[in-house]
């Protein structure tokens, strides 16, 4: 199989594709903000959500279902902050594992990426980046919202946690986009074999 790509392409290639794994998994997860209510564990993401309160009519009590899910429509997320967090992280996602796929793709197909579309993929990435970094400075902006607050003994507000503490996930989301801004960035410059001159 011939490939489209150098030494430092195809280490591009992996990288690529474990940073935007990384950072998609991290996003997709609840575990961006730990706490608990009613004695039981509780987590948000940016749009999901686990361990949520329910009215138990027959005992005329609040119960905690044990449970992970989404939010039941767009507008139900907690704060408009977390709305513009899930909207902008998604999209640098998209755009972290479309250049992933792309760079994986470039190790089987001779002449997919040459330097100049290596050098367009890494800017790609860097925006991709920017993209999640800008979701995850904004994620503290939500922590004032109704819910959290309950989660977080109504002492959290704008970036102040209360009894909360920040999960796995957030983390995993930012070092994966962290990661594709400053090493797959740089190594995508090196990525692409210099095309072939056809003599016509």
């Amino acid at each position: 199989m011939a490939s489209s790509l150098t030494c430092a392409g195809v280490v591009w290639a992996f990288l690529s594709f474990l940073c935007a794994a990384t950072s998609c998994v991290g996003f997709f997860m609840p575990y961006w903000l730990l706490g608990s209510q009613l004695e039981k564990s509780v987590s948000f993401g940016t749009f999901r959500r686990c361990s949520y309160p329910v009215r138990d009519e027959s005992r005329q009590m609040t119960v905690m279902v044990e449970q992970c899910g989404r939010y039941a429509s767009f507008q139900a997320i907690p704060s408009a902050e977390w709305r513009i967090c899930t909207v902008v992280t998604g999209l640098g996602c998209g755009l972290l594992l479309l250049v992933a796929l792309t760079a994986l793709m470039g190790c089987c197909v001779s002449e997919l990426i040459s330097r100049t579309v290596g050098r367009v993929a890494g800017g790609i990435q860097f925006l991709g980046g920017l993209l999640i970094g800008s979701g995850c400075a904004l994620y503290p902006l939500g922590w004032d919202s109704e819910e959290v607050r309950q989660t977080c003994g109504n002492l959290s507000n704008q970036f102040e946690l209360g009894t909360c503490h920040i999960g796995w996930a957030f983390y995993c989301t930012g070092g994966g986009a962290a990661a594709a801004m400053l090493v797959c960035t740089w190594l995508a410059c090196f990525s692409g074999k210099k095309q072939k001159q056809y003599p016509y």
